[in-house]
């Protein structure tokens, strides 16, 4: 059966992962509706998303023309937009009751046969989808950052998603092209939990003097052949977003995942990375 994406997709929460995750889908033929908060956050969500589809267009990566994604895009305010969608994935950011919230109130406005994703990259979909009315229609859908760049996405099964969803996820992933990955449910799922472990320790390692940030990077991008070297991944990750899924792991792992003194320190003084042009390395803007 060939790869084909939802017709129409919904994104709940516009920020770079959202955007990045409508583009995905724009790409590839659905049709997609972002819901931000309020009129100003919905603009930003329009421009960040038609800006990253121009991009692709100018590297030759689009199969349209910017006119063609624009008339297929809609930002809005208003979550009953999602009514006529297949798929609704959620996006905001990782905090589990902000979460609970979101899925919440976007089950009410969705179709009895639409699938509800959320993009956590590390927060149960079990305790999400004990929430939800219908949590045979749920399931965890992991991208990367940046999206548009990364081919892979985590399918996160959980103990009561129904199985022919995860096939059809399997689908919709490959019609995005990207690789998709399978699950099952656990605290950090597979990517975050290796991820964050060698982040963490990385983070120790500068705490503890054993190396510069630059030369632990090194270690994993000559002597590995990791794409990207730890410290600054977690630069671009956002250091803030890093202490969230420690914390949560810690609690449900172990101290192991207890997150280091340095990391607690770098995001009191907010120094998150990347976002902030200052992490365990300096951003130009």
């Amino acid at each position: 059966m060939n790869a084909e994406a939802p017709a129409h997709v919904g994104v709940l929460g516009g920020g770079r992962m959202g955007a990045g995750i409508a583009h995905a889908f724009l790409l590839a033929g659905s049709h997609v509706t972002v819901v931000e908060r309020d009129e100003d956050a919905a603009r930003a969500a329009s421009d960040r998303v038609l800006d990253s589809v121009q991009a692709s267009i100018a590297r030759g990566s689009a199969r349209e023309g910017s006119d063609a994604y624009r008339a297929r895009f809609t930002a809005t305010t208003e979550i009953a937009a999602f009514a006529g969608c297949a798929l609704v994935v959620e996006a905001v950011p990782e905090d589990i009751a902000m979460k609970i919230d979101a899925l919440t109130r976007l089950e009410a406005h969705v179709a009895d046969d639409a699938a509800i994703a959320s993009n956590t990259s590390s927060i149960s979909i079990d305790e999400l989808a004990a929430t939800l009315e219908h949590p045979a229609r749920f399931l965890g859908m992991h991208f990367f950052n940046p999206v548009p760049a990364s081919s892979l996405v985590e399918i996160v099964r959980g103990a009561t998603t129904a199985p022919l969803l995860i096939e059809s996820a399997r689908r919709w992933v490959q019609a995005i092209d990207k690789t998709p990955i399978v699950v099952a449910d656990s605290p950090g799922f597979a990517s975050s939990r290796l991820g964050v472990a060698l982040g963490l320790e990385a983070i120790r390692m500068v705490e503890e003097g054993v190396a510069s940030p630059d030369d632990i990077d090194a270690a994993m991008t000559l002597g590995y052949k990791h794409p990207v070297g730890p410290l600054r991944l977690t630069d671009i990750v956002g250091l803030d977003v890093r202490l969230g899924i420690a914390e949560y792991l810690a609690a449900h792992l172990g101290e192991r995942f207890e997150p280091p003194a340095l990391l607690r320190r770098l995001v009191a003084e907010g120094n998150l990375g990347r976002k902030t042009g200052r992490g365990f390395y300096e951003w130009d803007a």
